[in-house]
């Protein structure tokens, strides 16, 4: 605990806590960088600073679970390091941010998270914590996994089915990944698309659609090819495909940037058949749709590239903040990667080549209030639990974080829910030229942010200091994933049937060479001829595709009259 936090005391007086699962009107003393008291008339010590909540909530600070800092990607830098990323996330009511380090292939994992823990822990102003890619496979790879999670309080990766000849993982790799995460009771992240299908061509059932290779060659090179190349059909069937192998390897998963309706659905069939099963959104995909990739202004467009991309379908982000709403999608996260507009410039003449990332780590609480709880799809505990709680307790922080009670980490926020601002590039502190939600009138709003029991941010004045966050070792074997996958395990276990052995005679089998049919599911047998006496068997097609036909020697009869066909005779003038 920094010698600063340990000398602050604070008193929230007046306001209402809310919880992921009760409001109540309570004052909140925190000292010593920790929640110390939540109720009425508490015996409080001389000297603290009093903050006056009346007419306002109490919230837990938010946690973004996807934020892309000081990271490398697509031969670009993002805008924001670990200093003005926490700092844009303080000043949006974000306490805590979870980073990803992404090795390139065959680079150590180790090296690479100690690379970032080295820029990160000197600039960092708030609480973060890593999660770590799997960008390939081999025994190093797993074995470094096991040293993260044991030595460097890493309990988080994840794994891609995009990105071919980079990120990806083939099916076989995937499995044996998830497999190796249950066993050290890590969190799987995985982000779903049909990498192969991507990168090729396919066809949907009302029109044609083109692979990344195929556009490029029927000329459309724009931004709106990032969606002409990743229909939404190869997102639902990677996340299937995704859910069925988590099953079979009996892994918790953590599905991440779910974006599309059909893939929602999917989320919420397998969740109905009881696999454990998480997902996470993003605010782009909640808020905005593909049909910003269509604008005539190339910087505009390009501005909204991401993976996957934003949806054509006007229906998809009313859909996706249902889900949040009805816990089918369990957290929504920034996914935070800043990019100016020079720098997605690098596609102007191939959209395979403009760096995939979008900005939001300061306006993701105020947005998702503004289209969530004034949208009606979701009350305020419901929006704790969706921008804090349940990360809380996914990656197992809660109720140290995510929960305002006695003991917690005083990481909180002083919510105005009737305050307003409208968002604009001119007044962001998050890095990059561009701001997705520009114009956007948020009702709802941060007043005063305090982070380890420190006062960092009110009313638009920091006074957080560079390097002052810490980085959060994460345990593994969360409750909220592992739980009910241990308890699955118990109640279907596979048991051989107990019986009598059997003691009858067996048929000695002649050793003929002729090949056995039970042998392979690839040795299909031919079919056996059916006609006898050269009577056709009306069961088996007579067609063939040679041409010639198996009647062709049967003269043909020009014509025949009925005479009493079924239900009478004809009239004549037929």
């Amino acid at each position: 605990m920094s010698s600063s936090s340990a000398n602050v005391r604070i008193l929230i007086k007046g306001g209402k806590v809310v919880n992921d699962d009760c409001t109540q009107e309570a004052d909140v003393y925190i000292e010593n960088g920790i929640i110390q008291q939540v109720g009425k008339e508490m015996m409080i010590p001389g000297g603290a600073k009093v903050i006056d909540a009346s007419g306002k909530l109490v919230l837990p600070g938010g946690i973004d679970t996807s934020v892309h800092l000081e990271e490398s990607f697509m031969n670009a830098t993002t805008a924001d390091d670990f200093y003005s990323g926490t700092k844009a996330a303080l000043a949006g009511g974000t306490t805590m941010v979870i980073s990803h380090v992404l090795p390139e292939k065959n680079e150590s994992l180790l090296e690479a998270y100690e690379k970032c823990r080295g820029s990160a822990d000197s600039k960092a102003c708030c609480d973060y914590a890593l999660h770590v890619g799997v960008t390939w496979w081999g025994p190093k790879v797993r074995a470094e996994m096991e040293k993260l999670v044991r030595e460097q309080g890493v309990n988080s990766f994840q794994m891609f089915m995009a990105y071919k000849d980079t990120f990806m993982l083939r099916d076989s790799e995937l499995f044996q990944a998830l497999q190796h995460c249950k066993d050290i009771g890590a969190v799987a992240r995985v982000h779903a698309e049909n990498g192969e299908l991507v990168a090729e061509v396919g066809n949907q059932s009302a029109f044609v659609y083109a692979g990344a290779k195929e556009a490029l060659d029927l000329g459309i090179s724009g931004p709106e090819g990032i969606e002409i190349s990743r229909p939404e059909e190869l997102e639902a069937e990677a996340t299937h495909r995704a859910i069925t192998i988590a099953n079979r390897a009996r892994c918790p998963i953590y599905l991440v940037n779910v974006s599309s309706m059909s893939a929602g659905d999917v989320v919420a069939t397998s969740k109905m058949q009881g696999k454990v099963v998480h997902g996470e959104t993003t605010i782009a995909h909640a808020i905005l749709t593909g049909m910003q990739y269509y604008h005539q202004d190339w910087a505009h467009a390009a501005a909204h590239v991401t993976l996957p991309p934003l949806r054509l379908d006007p229906n998809t982000p009313n859909f996706l903040m249902s889900l949040l709403g009805n816990d089918t999608l369990n957290v929504v996260a920034s996914d935070h990667r800043p990019f100016t507009i020079k720098q997605k410039a690098m596609g102007k003449d191939d959209f395979t080549k403009i760096p995939h990332g979008l900005p939001g780590i300061q306006d993701r609480m105020s947005v998702i209030w503004q289209k969530g709880v004034v949208g009606g799809k979701m009350d305020e505990n419901r929006f704790v639990a969706v921008t804090s709680s349940n990360a809380a307790k996914i990656y197992n922080l809660y109720p140290r974080k995510g929960r305002i009670i006695p003991g917690a980490d005083a990481d909180v926020v002083v919510w105005d829910p009737e305050g307003s601002k409208t968002i604009s590039v001119d007044n962001q502190f998050q890095g990059g030229d561009i701001n997705l939600y520009e114009g956007l009138r948020c009702r709802g709003v941060p007043l005063v942010t305090i982070s380890r029991g420190r006062l960092v941010y009110e009313n638009g004045m920091f006074t957080c200091a560079e390097g002052s966050g810490k980085f959060c070792p994460l345990r593994t074997f969360p409750d909220y994933l592992y739980k009910k996958m241990v308890q699955r395990e118990k109640s279907q276990a596979v048991k051989a049937v107990e019986r009598e052995p059997y003691t009858g005679d067996v048929v000695a089998i002649a050793n003929s060479g002729k090949r056995d049919f039970g042998g392979s599911d690839l040795d299909t047998p031919t079919r056996p001829c059916t006609r006898h006496g050269g009577v056709r068997d009306l069961h088996e097609s007579s067609f063939s595709l040679s041409g010639a036909q198996i009647d062709d020697n049967i003269p043909k009869r020009s014509s025949a009259r009925i005479l009493a066909p079924p239900g009478g005779r004809s009239s004549g003038i037929w």
